[in-house]
């Protein structure tokens, strides 16, 4: 009979080779989210510069207005200059929201990232050590109040939808936007 392997080395063999496609997996993952916050940046840094050049716009046009002699028509500009500047604004806090999904995607990539090292290291990967060290690593990432909430209801074994139905829209945005 030619060399035959023990019984247990095929069962090695694929737990190794779904730990590397688990790797492959969570490989894509981190990707996918990188090309996406990537696209996403370019984007709204053209919009960033379509909104400040209207801003300087709508500033040229105020003060050019101030010229005219009053009347329904220097109302009617003025009012159409505040209502873009209005606009503006609410643009500018969608920006600071994304900035903010940006950053927490980031956190994620990075999680990721750390999760797929330690899944492809074998002296790591049964090590209880390691897997709370990362969760330690992952949990020390987030600022807000919200994310740490929501680390810390997962590590207490909560429901994906206990999780979510403890977030509510308005808390969100009572928090400060932190820019990076």
């Amino acid at each position: 009979m030619p060399d035959s392997q023990p019984a247990s080395e095929p069962h090695t063999d694929i737990k190794g080779c779904q730990i590397r496609e688990t790797v492959m997996m969570l490989n894509l993952a981190i990707v996918r989210i990188e090309h996406a916050m990537r696209e996403g940046s370019e984007s709204i840094g053209t919009l960033t510069h379509s909104f400040t050049s209207m801003v300087d716009s709508v500033q040229n046009i105020k003060t050019a207005t101030e010229a005219l002699a009053g009347g329904p028509a220097k109302t009617a500009i003025q009012q159409d200059c505040e209502q873009v500047a209005d606009k503006v604004q609410a643009a500018i806090m969608a920006f600071q929201f994304y900035d903010k999904l940006s950053q927490r995607l980031t956190h994620v990539s990075k999680s990721l990232a750390s999760l797929t090292e330690l899944v492809s290291d074998e002296d790591r990967l049964f090590n209880p050590q390691e897997w709370q060290a990362l969760q330690q690593k992952i949990r020390a990432k987030y600022t807000l109040d919200s994310d740490l909430q929501m680390c810390d209801a997962i590590l207490q074994g909560k429901s994906m939808e206990e999780i979510l139905s403890m977030t509510a829209p308005a808390a969100e945005q009572q928090e400060d936007i932190e820019l990076f």
